[in-house]
């Protein structure tokens, strides 16, 4: 079996530097990018592979970097790194089609389940309508209520403008949050938003 490519896209050096090391050392073969221009120059010859792609860069970020893959018609999978904790960014690249969203620093199983999610579709492009049929499925389980909280999620809303939306307390939204991740059977948020936005949602 041939390795599986990564494209790193990060202006700092240092993080460049550690997450190729992790890449290699999990068996991935890994090429790194200075900039987002720097992989836009070369992003159509690449072989088939997944993205990881800081959104904060100068020049041109993350989130534009994407945009312009999409415009040119280049479908590698992209997993978006944020160090800011900045859930509208998230959801933003989540519904550009982004395959993924970590927060910096993350953990090397997070980065790897993600990138296995990204291979994933790599193998599978082509099932969209299955993903909206199942992931109408997995949302029929929900109640009106929390299919509401997820619907504000999926806006990039946080927990205290939903709950005011709403008329509950920012308490209820988290009991509600909290159930819907456990009928949805997903452990993180982004794994939610997937499914929102292949039901249509957001």
């Amino acid at each position: 079996m041939t390795e599986q490519r990564v494209y790193v896209v990060d202006d700092e050096e240092a993080v460049r530097r550690s997450i190729g090391f992790l890449l290699r050392t999990s068996g991935y073969q890994a090429s790194l990018f200075a900039s987002g221009t720097e992989f836009l120059r070369e992003a159509r010859g690449l072989e088939p592979g997944c993205v990881l792609l800081d959104v904060r860069m100068p020049e041109i970020d993350g989130l534009e970097v994407h945009r312009e893959m999409a415009a040119r018609g280049i479908t590698l999978p992209v997993i978006v790194l944020t160090g800011h904790g900045d859930i509208t960014t998230a959801v933003q690249a989540m519904k550009a089609g982004a395959v993924d969203f970590l927060e910096k620093p993350f953990e090397k199983a997070a980065l790897l389940a993600a990138l296995e999610a990204g291979f994933a579709l790599v193998d599978q492009a082509g099932e969209g309508a299955d993903a909206a049929r199942a992931a109408g499925v997995r949302l029929a389980a929900l109640t009106a209520r929390e299919r509401d909280v997820l619907a504000g999620l999926a806006k990039g809303l946080p927990n205290k403008t939903i709950a005011y939306d709403l008329g509950i307390s920012p308490r209820t939204v988290e009991v509600h949050r909290a159930n819907l991740m456990t009928k949805l059977e997903v452990r993180s948020l982004s794994e939610a938003l997937r499914i929102a936005f292949a039901a249509g949602m957001g």
